[in-house]
């Protein structure tokens, strides 16, 4: 188990243990901590010992006298084995077993070997690791709806379909007034072999004589 210890001056060393799945140990004066601190230079709320892949991290929270490693101030230190840092004023040293080491060396990501371009009679040149590219930003393309090949002949077909009705809509009253009948009926008689007594403009309508 990850052993911390909290030495204060002129007080015996307090060892404390934990799990490796234990996520969060809290430090200060105030005794609702996880790891209580009896002493004036250590703030009520003053660290966060956190678990992170790979192993832990101490972080303060606002504390007055913060967090030190090798006498300067951190916000966050990241604690590896043997670590001994200061809490205030109080040291605070972190230990873990070999096996505890090897579990959270597990945990750490696998980086990927590079890769060594070998010139000819010469051995191999260092690596230079560059960084990804960014993702390029993909364009949003609109495209403007167009209309089917099927659909605009649809629509050219209605149209000619109107046109034509509104031709024999003007024949047929054309003719209707001409010759006084239905050109539907004349078209059919003539398929049928009726001849079509033309219209006689020379015809008059006679109008009685007035009376005497």
């Amino acid at each position: 188990m990850p052993r911390v210890t909290i030495t204060i001056a002129d007080l015996n060393p307090q060892p404390y243990r934990f799990q490796l799945d234990r996520q969060k140990v809290n430090i200060g004066r105030g005794s609702e901590n996880d790891i209580v601190i009896e002493d004036g230079s250590a703030s009520v709320r003053h660290a966060v010992m956190e678990r992170i892949d790979g192993g832990y991290q101490l972080r303060d929270v606002g504390s007055t006298n913060g967090i030190k490693l090798d006498g300067e101030k951190r916000e966050i230190i990241p604690l590896r084995h043997g670590l001994s840092v200061k809490i205030g004023d109080v040291a605070f040293d972190f230990t873990l077993t070999d096996e505890e080491r090897e579990a959270l060396a597990r945990e750490k990501p696998a980086q990927e070997s590079p890769i060594v371009r070998e010139l000819p009679g010469e051995g191999a040149k260092k690596a230079v690791v560059k960084p990804a590219p960014a993702p390029v930003a993909r364009q949003q393309v609109i495209y403007e709806a167009q209309p089917s090949a099927s659909a605009s002949f649809f629509m050219t077909l209605f149209f000619l379909i109107l046109a034509a009705g509104a031709f024999y809509l003007g024949l047929h009253v054309r003719h209707q007034k001409d010759t006084g009948r239905s050109l539907l009926h004349d078209i059919q008689g003539s398929a049928a072999g009726v001849p079509i007594e033309a219209p006689d403009a020379t015809k008059k309508e006679e109008t009685p004589a007035p009376a005497k």
